[in-house]
């Protein structure tokens, strides 16, 4: 699969860095230093895939990510965030903003691809259509989903997750087995992650009275369940 990955980084020598890791797996890198050139690059390019430095000139990553998820134009546009902030705080802090993934700095550059191959393979493939579980619909096509036909606000990496539960109703599994199945093997994220995306669902499945859809099983893990 090769890609359109937007590299949103203002340090000229890790942008260098990144541009040549894509470029040495068959993916073409497009360069913004900050934000304001990374949304005008938006307007006129197609893109697969962003990579988006927390710290930047102006507008910081974090609050471009937010307009990004605003827009009916990139709110489904796969986002990595990259960032020298390892507190979990922080990392919520993105995740809540609309990355659907983060890498620390310094960063693997075998990790970074395989956590870019990875996400590209989840967005653009998988069983399309629409499927209904309980008063809970997933449209595949537009990557969202409804309770009772009332849109929830979901990143894509949220979505991924209920979706994946919703797909194997009443199924329990693992923090482990979800991040396998959601983030990739490859992976070296911590469980924690898990347990910060299933509150994010229920958070977003609360204003429609279907927070008590997702399940926590002490000691096991976590399902869909439907009573």
């Amino acid at each position: 699969m090769s890609a359109r990955i937007l590299i949103v980084e203002d340090e000229p020598g890790i942008a260098e860095v990144l541009a040549i890791t894509v470029s040495r797996s068959n993916h073409t890198p497009l360069l913004a230093t900050d934000a304001a050139a990374a949304e005008r690059l938006l307007a006129n390019q197609t893109v697969d895939l962003a990579l988006v430095d927390w710290m930047l000139p102006g507008m910081s990553g974090l609050e471009l990510i937010r307009r990004l998820r605003r827009d009916d134009a990139t709110s489904a546009l796969p986002v990595i965030m990259l960032t020298a902030r390892t507190q979990e705080s922080d990392i919520i802090s993105g995740l809540d903003a609309g990355a659907d993934d983060y890498i620390n700095k310094p960063f693997s550059p075998r990790e970074l691809m395989s956590r870019i191959n990875a996400l590209l393979r989840r967005s653009g493939g998988g069983d399309k259509g629409v499927l209904q579980v309980a008063n809970l619909t997933l449209d595949f096509d537009a990557l969202r989903a409804y309770v009772d036909g009332e849109p929830l606000s979901l990143g894509q990496r949220d979505f991924q997750l209920l979706s994946f539960l919703a797909a194997n109703p009443e199924r329990v599994y693992s923090r482990g087995q979800l991040l396998d199945h959601i983030w990739g093997r490859a992976t070296d994220i911590e469980e924690r992650t898990v347990d910060v995306h299933i509150l994010r669902l229920r958070k977003a499945l609360k204003p429609a009275g279907a927070d008590d859809l997702i399940q926590t099983v002490r000691g096991a893990g976590y399902r869909l369940g439907l009573s």
